[in-house]
């Protein structure tokens, strides 16, 4: 096996979801780039990039956002916390569309009307996207989820622990972000949250399911 092979390997057998950090150590300005421009540059689908990361290191925000995230209560002592917004559907109108196809990925104009009728069929026929404002959502939030796992793999491949969250109330917390002024809640909402810092302690050795259960190979 090639040496980067096993340093990707070795990167995911090291990143567990750490439950205590180490308040003392924190990460450099320079690693946290490093991990929030993995984020950036994570693939979405119709290259929309339907996200943006809040990263919260106000001492008073994290309080307070303890409360509605139950599951990152207890790491809110780490170096940096992340709060991944999805946009909803009154942010991914056609105006929103067509800036991203034509003045970010530099399509010309019948490029992005090919695009406009690809994406309409899309949202129509093969994933429903009008049939409820959930439905918008949840596909919204899946692009925020791709983006957050290359964070936690780029996290570990420096050497960095990271926790997922999902364990909190997503009314509340964008409830909360919204009295801040933060969000507007009629054009994003919290996907996930993520913890990142360095582990107090050692974890217990990684535990998966064996490779035969869970690939099947389709000659």
């Amino acid at each position: 096996m090639s040496a980067a092979k096993q340093t990707v390997l070795d990167a995911f057998r090291f990143r567990h979801a750490c439950k205590k950090y180490d308040p003392a150590k924190k990460i450099s300005r320079e690693d946290f780039d490093f991990i929030l421009e993995a984020a950036r540059l994570s693939p979405s689908s119709f290259g929309l990039e339907p996200w943006s990361f809040l990263v919260v290191q106000n001492p008073g925000l994290r309080e307070a956002l303890s409360g509605a995230a139950w599951g990152a209560a207890e790491k809110m002592d780490c170096s940096h916390f992340v709060v991944l917004l999805s946009r909803r559907q009154a942010a991914l109108q056609e105006d929103y569309r067509r800036r991203m196809w034509a003045d970010i990925h530099g399509f010309g104009p019948e490029a992005v009307q090919i695009r406009e009728g690809v994406f309409a069929d899309f949202a129509r026929n093969d994933f429903a996207l009008g049939e409820s404002p959930r439905a918008f959502d949840d596909w919204a939030a899946k692009q925020a989820y791709i983006a957050l796992a290359n964070m936690m793999t780029a996290a570990a491949l420096i050497g960095i622990d990271s926790t997922p969250v999902e364990g909190f109330n997503a009314a509340e917390a964008n409830r909360l972000l919204a009295e801040k002024g933060l969000i507007d809640p009629e054009l994003c909402q919290v996907a996930v949250m993520a913890a990142f810092g360095y582990r107090a302690a050692e974890p217990r050795p990684k535990t998966r399911l064996p490779a035969e259960e869970v690939i099947r190979w389709i000659e």
